[in-house]
């Protein structure tokens, strides 16, 4: 079992891998009362096509089928139920499905061994049935169709509709209905046998637990499982273009603050360095200056009363990196330009530079003391850049306004994509003036 370090941080990282590929992160705290657990596939919404162990054939599947096997994880041959089995011990149990993995997750403060073991056997106890399918293809229609009445779901959809090309990222995690209607348990069980293998899975551990105690639970649960496939499973490259599908578009919902959503899309080589978490640094630096809680941007567009909240986050999809901004606002236009305008022309000092490093250091060693967020921020690692990174501290340390520079000069405003959201009384006033 190897023992690192987390660097700069009063925390040690255990991890162990098995011979069919399985790994087991850890990090103990004697000094807090609760823990998390995760155990997790690389397996979410983006995979759509994929080559299965002895098929000459690629496979193809429904949209949704990731979120959709994540629900059916939950029923058990036995009948007996996860949430309630968590429930009796005051444990939270939960799951979620995003682009790039599914996950179940179970936290509390009592109980480890038993809730460990058995999210490990239920995780690894698929029952699909013809019925249990059809059954809940109608709960999740509900579930995607609740969802449309939330505007921040439907334009977090809809900016990426415009964004992508040909990935299915451009699809909601959730996939849609008639997609959902497809699913069959075959479908399913062919997804399980491909994705959900001990070479395609982790578990990650955070929190007041014995390591001993955990390894030798994942070791009796998992170790011996053999892979349906010694390759690891890979998806479709869709080889997504930089263009954008459509770059201008205003909509009509039912919002009292009409809303941005503003992205840029650059291709990843076009960045100076070839790290991945490097790049991704610098990029969090970059707007977190710019538009972070402190900055002269959300200053002086209060100021002018240009926004009453702004929300932004970088998202990658095979070779492009897009940034994404959501805004509240009255005076969309005026926002639109404001915002491109501080993209064009991006000064930040090496003193910028300095201070930002030195509070996000700050930061890094006090999210240490909380147990969800070391897990999330570890989780995000794995999956992002296929293990955890214990020197950050270091790296952010390391950073200089040379590196940040050649990242600036490559931010042109070539590939954009925007969408104003508009209140929907004024598209019924406007209908209303033109008859």
């Amino acid at each position: 079992m190897e023992k690192i370090p987390l660097e700069g941080l009063d925390a040690t990282l255990y991890k162990e891998t098995f011979e069919n590929g399985f790994s087991i992160y850890m990090i103990p705290f004697s000094d807090k009362k609760n823990y998390s657990l995760v155990y997790a596939t690389k397996f979410g919404s983006d995979i759509l096509e994929f080559d299965m162990p002895g098929k000459k054939t690629r496979r193809k599947v429904p949209s949704g089928i990731a979120h959709f096997l994540e629900h059916k994880m939950f029923e058990q041959e036995d009948g007996k139920d996860p949430f309630t089995f968590y429930g009796e011990t005051g444990t939270d149990a939960n799951a979620a499905t995003d682009h790039e993995y599914t996950k179940y997750i179970c936290s509390g403060t009592k109980n480890f061994k038993e809730n460990f073991r058995f999210l490990l056997q239920y995780v690894n106890a698929p029952y699909f049935t013809d019925e249990n399918v059809e059954k809940e293809k109608g709960i999740i229609e509900e579930e995607l169709n609740m969802y449309l009445d939330i505007p921040e779901f439907v334009l977090e959809n809809k900016i990426r509709e415009n964004l992508y090309q040909k990935h299915p990222r451009r699809i909601d995690v959730g996939g849609t209905v008639e997609d959902i209607s497809k699913i069959t348990k075959e479908d399913l069980y062919d997804c399980y046998h491909t994705f959900y293998q001990p070479n395609n899975m982790f578990a990650l551990l955070v929190g007041n637990f014995s390591t001993e105690e955990a390894l030798q639970i994942a070791r009796e649960e998992i170790a011996n499982r053999p892979n349906q496939n010694s390759k690891l499973p890979v998806g479709r490259n869709y080889h997504e273009p930089v263009e954008v599908t459509k770059k201008e578009e205003t909509i009509y919902m039912n919002v009292k603050v009409p809303k941005v959503l503003f992205a840029v899309k650059f291709l990843r080589k076009k960045f100076p360095m070839r790290d991945k978490h490097m790049q991704n640094l610098y990029l969090q630096l970059i707007t977190s200056v710019l538009f972070g809680s402190s900055s002269l941007f959300r200053e002086e567009a209060r100021k002018n009363g240009l926004m009453s909240g702004l929300y932004y986050g970088w998202e990658e999809v095979e070779d492009t990196i897009s940034l994404i901004f959501q805004v509240d606002t009255k005076k969309p236009a005026e926002l639109l330009i404001e915002l491109q305008k501080t993209l064009s022309n991006i000064k930040i000092t090496e003193e910028d530079m300095e201070r930002y490093k030195k509070v996000w250091i700050a930061n890094e060693v006090r999210l240490i003391d909380y147990v969800d967020a070391t897990s999330d921020n570890v989780f995000t690692d794995i999956i992002s850049y296929g293990d955890a990174i214990t020197n950050r501290i270091s790296l952010i340390r390391k950073m200089n306004k040379n590196d940040l520079e050649k990242v600036i000069h490559q931010f042109h405003l070539e590939h954009t994509a925007s969408i104003t959201v508009l209140p929907k009384e004024e598209q019924d006033a406007k209908e209303s003036l033109d008859s």
